[in-house]
């Protein structure tokens, strides 16, 4: 780890309220593997319009997504993950919007959580839009594809969105929407789709309570998330970004430090709480309003 740079991104950061963003990158040291690392396997994820219109993609995707789903269930948050909620309880933040659908956040402890692309633990009819559990739906789908692989993929063939892969998937058995039908699709955003009006609102609103913002395993290459670090940077607060590699916002960090995630964020839980009190002479969390979850 660059001390100089964790030096600067303290500096920046203390006795400042926090907005934390977070990507795929932080996941990894719980074994789900990002899109874009420099070990990641290329993949081509599935789109919205794909999945909807076409019957033998949506029948290959729902049986990658079974094995993959065993994988990603039982996947367990990582120091990183914990370091975040250890700033949220320690009060240094104003919530956390995160790229991922690992519901790791949660799991960790943090409360104040915006999933911004939903959880890969929920499944929507998009006639009804009635909300299930995955686990519900991985029940059924055992029933109707029995002996069908019982073992995980390679934790290395899962991508972020539990798509896992595996070989002939032709007759797999798709199950729709218990009440209506419908077709059920897992409840986040995929590619070609919009991220809901109302929960791009509140991550923006969550920016805009804070005094900072802390990007930890984002690559930003896709829109959702840059939009909040140039709405940050546009409105004079310090950026600071953790990841390996470049990002889309780099120009725009007040501090870049490339070194591992969770490591990095272990440090800086370690190290803030006492400075925001130093800074704030004691007012810690109380002197600043925490806004409502969204999910």
């Amino acid at each position: 780890m660059d001390r100089g740079r964790l030096d600067q991104a303290v500096d920046a950061m203390a006795g400042r309220p926090l907005a934390v963003l977070t990507g795929a990158g932080l996941s990894t040291d719980s074994g789900i593997p990002d899109y874009r690392g420099p070990d990641s396997v290329p993949r081509s994820p599935m789109t919205y319009q794909q999945f909807v219109s076409d019957e033998l993609l949506r029948r290959r995707y729902w049986a990658r997504n079974h094995v993959g789903w065993r994988h990603m269930h039982r996947a367990e948050p990582n120091a990183g993950h914990l370091a975040l909620a250890v700033l949220e309880h320690a009060g240094l933040m104003t919530g956390l919007i995160t790229q991922n659908v690992d519901r790791l956040h949660e799991d960790a402890g943090s409360i104040n959580v915006i999933d911004l692309h939903g959880r890969f633990d929920k499944v929507i009819c998009l006639q009804c839009r009635r909300v299930v559990d995955r686990s519900e739906l991985a029940d059924r789908l055992e029933v109707l594809n029995p002996g069908w692989p019982d073992s995980s993929a390679d934790p290395g063939d899962v991508a972020p969105d539990a798509d896992a892969d595996v070989g002939d998937t032709a007759h797999f058995v798709i199950a729709d929407c218990e009440v209506c039908g419908g077709m059920l699709k897992p409840d986040f955003v995929y590619f070609g789709e919009n991220v809901p009006k109302d929960r791009v609102a509140a991550a923006y609103a969550m920016v805009d309570r804070a005094e900072a913002l802390l990007v930890a395993g984002s690559s930003l290459t896709v829109m959702s998330g840059l939009r909040f670090v140039r709405h940050a940077a546009k409105t004079g607060k310090p950026v600071v970004i953790i990841n390996r590699g470049s990002t889309r916002g780099d120009d725009l960090a007040s501090v870049k430090i490339e070194s591992g995630v969770s490591e990095t964020l272990q440090s800086l839980a370690a190290e803030l709480p006492a400075l925001f009190a130093d800074d704030a002479d004691g007012a810690g969390e109380s002197s600043w309003h925490i806004g409502p979850v969204i999910r």
